[in-house]
């Protein structure tokens, strides 16, 4: 990265409900169903890590732009992908008086008008390998490309993946790449996803806010494993992601920290050293693989296959209703004050109907504490759930509510109380569904 400074893994992850189009109180065209997506195996993950830092330790030490550890390192990803069926392309360019690569793949199928994209900076710094910086992100999306691969997946969008280089020296590659796209092949990309760090030892876990659709999509992810995310602010803007944003394309992205400290209240909920760096071996010669945390990358990786699986397969019919949806995280005190997730419906004539569909994602370690109501314009309360489910984790559901005394339009309000000690959570989204 460019910048200048344990719950149980489950399926879970895998089927979670994926709410899309999660504009924060606004309306949206709806939800898409998610798709199963394949478990992205950990150690082929590290076989592609281990294999970049015997590329670097062959090279000098490190796969910085310009030096045959980096050229090395793009023939290494090249020759997995044209071995696995992708139409590969080696993009040159010049920066610093040296010839820089960027590996574009494009997985065949699709359409071609509606390009989902995903991608890595695959250089480090001079002074070390990158393993962490950026081998992790690099690996895993090598990885998630493999698995499209194995699946023959065939999705609605057509697929494709970039190794970025030179993004140590402000993101030359990328910028390279989409300022020569014309602007009618910008336009056909309906997404792109960034991983730029994402095994870092003293991890977090940090997404992008940039694209409501997609960061939605990440925080369902985590939601079904019940880890609680924050948004990226460290490198924002800072890495692959921003010349893209900067032409108008949707992005979004998985972090998991560089030399920020992690704090306290950071190191209760993700486990790791409060006080310390989330990686202390940031743009320095021990940026080895012993500078991984095999879970977070596990777990990371996972995530960018669900993304891809759920972002670029689906249905084209458009689904209907419409929705009005908040997807801002609201902390839920532990045996404390209620807190509410507000969304402001407009532009419904007449009253709501007498089967309102209420979705509610509440992220919760025993739900069995909870009382969860439904709170109209006019006051009205409509409880939902009454500290039933016991010990189990969250509550994920649509509630039908007949709301058909209540006019539509106005500030609806999901209430969530915590009634009872210990277990801690938050609203991930609340959202309804009017016909």
């Amino acid at each position: 990265m460019n910048i200048s400074v344990p719950r149980r893994v489950t399926a879970a992850a895998a089927l979670a409900a994926l709410a899309l189009g999660g504009l924060t109180g606004t309306a949206s065209a709806g939800s898409q169903a998610a798709v199963a997506a394949p478990d992205i195996p950990l150690a082929n993950v590290k076989q592609h890590l281990a294999d970049l830092q015997s590329i670097a330790t062959a090279n000098g030490g490190n796969r910085a732009h310009g030096r045959t550890g980096y050229k090395a390192s793009i023939d290494f990803v090249k020759a997995k992908l044209d071995a696995a069926g992708y139409t590969t392309t080696l993009q040159t360019f010049t920066s610093s008086g040296a010839t820089g690569y960027n590996l574009i793949a494009d997985w065949p199928g699709g359409d071609p008008n509606q390009v989902l994209m995903a991608g890595s900076h695959l250089d480090s710094v001079t002074s070390g390998p990158g393993i962490n910086d950026n081998g992790s992100g690099s690996a895993a999306t090598l990885e998630t490309a493999l698995a499209v691969s194995r699946a023959q997946l065939q999705p609605t969008k057509h697929l494709r993946f970039g190794w970025w280089g030179a993004e140590e020296l402000g993101l030359i590659g990328s910028k390279y790449y989409v300022n020569n796209l014309p602007a009618s092949e910008r336009s056909k990309i309906s997404g792109y996803l960034n991983f730029d760090m994402i095994g870092s030892p003293n991890p977090g876990y940090f997404v992008y806010d940039d694209d409501p659709t997609i960061e939605q999509t990440f925080k369902d992810y985590y939601a079904g494993l019940g880890i609680p995310t924050e948004i990226e602010t460290e490198g924002d803007g800072r890495s692959d992601h921003a010349p893209f944003k900067n032409a108008g394309i949707p992005v979004g992205g998985l972090f998991s920290g560089a030399d920020y400290t992690k704090t306290a209240a950071q190191a209760q909920k993700w486990g790791g050293t409060s006080g310390q760096a989330f990686d202390r071996c940031y743009h320095s010669s021990c940026d080895t693989t012993a500078n991984i945390n095999d879970t977070a990358l596990d777990r990371n990786a996972d995530a960018i296959a669900y993304a891809i699986w759920n972002l670029s397969t689906g249905t084209t019919t458009p689904p209907t209703g419409t929705v009005f949806e908040n997807t801002a995280d609201v902390s839920v005190p532990d045996n404390g004050a209620a807190v509410t997730s507000t969304v402001n419906v407009t532009g419904v004539t007449g009253n709501a109907p007498s089967t309102l569909k209420v979705g509610v994602n509440v992220v919760h370690t025993y739900i069995g504490d909870l009382l969860v109501d439904l709170i109209a314009p006019d006051g009205s309360v409509y409880n939902l759930h009454n500290r039933s489910g016991g010990s189990a984790d969250n509550i994920n559901q649509t509630y039908t509510v007949n709301a058909s005394s209540e006019v539509a339009n106005g500030a609806w309000k999901l209430r969530v109380q915590d009634k009872a000690s210990v277990d801690t959570g938050y609203i991930n989204s609340f959202k309804l569904t009017f016909p």
